[in-house]
């Protein structure tokens, strides 16, 4: 297992836990989350999404919601980008890094992102470049590297090669993420292993529970030596693109499944499972988090 100290947990819940609800939140609630996060202690937030608003309305108003958030110290803020556009907005908004996401599909690739799997390596390769140019930390997601909701199962072997080509380029970290929350523990040992043996960046994943694998695939991505792992509050979460893409691994049923391993995490299970409730309340649904249903143990 990795050192414990390294580990980051990212709350991806201001981007991907509101990118597919039906209920749009308004810049200065999106900001007001992203505050509620920080205060309980979130070490990295993907705070904003650099997407067109006419394709994911959820999103829109990125510079707004930046402009309106209290920044706290101990807490990195970053966005998502998919393109060089997203890029330049992302560069305006004073934020601690990016993150740069393409499938590894190219049917995929073409429907989310107007692009093939060949030319998302291309871009990951010149959005490092100027990332280091401009001092700014860049992470590289790959998403559907477990499945793909229109070409099926995607082998590890294709997974690694795209991860391979996209590390030439040294981004600070690359992440794995289970978009349509098909994968199992065997599989992200498999990927997780490939990816450390590939070069220096930092190992990361991305799970969503769509099928109850989540929190397993979590826990086998930590024991394989990922030292980034993304939740949402509430377990809210989506991708408009992809069908029966429900929401991702829930931040406190993470961080409480970390706790009772002894792992550290510097987080407030309490303030995650208030924000929770509040979360909801603002969505006008109850979010699918289990922890704060049943709440911690002890009470």
């Amino acid at each position: 297992m990795i050192g414990l100290l390294s580990l980051v947990i990212c709350d991806v819940g201001p981007r991907d836990g509101l990118q597919n609800e039906a209920k749009i939140l308004e810049p200065r609630v999106r900001a007001e989350l992203i505050a509620r996060l920080a205060a309980a202690g979130l070490p990295r937030i993907e705070a904003v999404s650099f997407v067109n608003p006419k394709l994911v309305p959820a999103m829109a108003g990125a510079e707004d919601v930046m402009a309106r958030v209290d920044r706290r110290a101990g807490t990195a803020y970053s966005g998502l980008v998919l393109n060089e556009k997203g890029y330049e907005r992302a560069r305006t908004c004073r934020l601690d890094r990016v993150n740069y996401a393409f499938p590894v599909t190219d049917t995929f690739a073409r429907r989310n992102q107007n692009t093939t799997v060949a030319e998302g390596i291309a871009l990951s390769r010149r959005l490092v470049a100027r990332a280091r140019e401009d001092g700014l930390p860049i992470t590289v997601t790959l998403s559907c590297s477990f499945g793909c909701p229109f070409e099926g199962p995607v082998p590890a072997a294709r997974v690694l090669e795209v991860a391979e080509q996209v590390l030439q380029a040294a981004p600070d970290e690359l992440v794995l993420a289970d978009t349509i929350g098909v994968g199992v523990p065997r599989q992200v040992r498999e990927l997780i292993l490939g990816v450390r043996s590939l070069g220096d960046a930092r190992a990361g994943a991305h799970f969503h529970n769509t099928r109850s694998t989540g929190i397993a695939n979590a826990l086998a991505a930590l024991e394989s030596g990922a030292e980034l792992l993304d939740a949402s509050v509430g377990g809210a979460g989506g991708c408009p693109f992809a069908p029966r893409a429900t929401g991702n691994i829930a931040t406190e049923d993470l961080v409480y499944l970390l706790q009772g391993e002894g792992i550290e995490t510097g987080i407030d299970l309490h303030a995650l499972i208030a924000i929770s409730g509040w979360l909801g309340e603002q969505l006008g649904r109850e979010l699918p988090s289990l922890v704060s249903k049943a709440g911690p143990f002890p009470a």
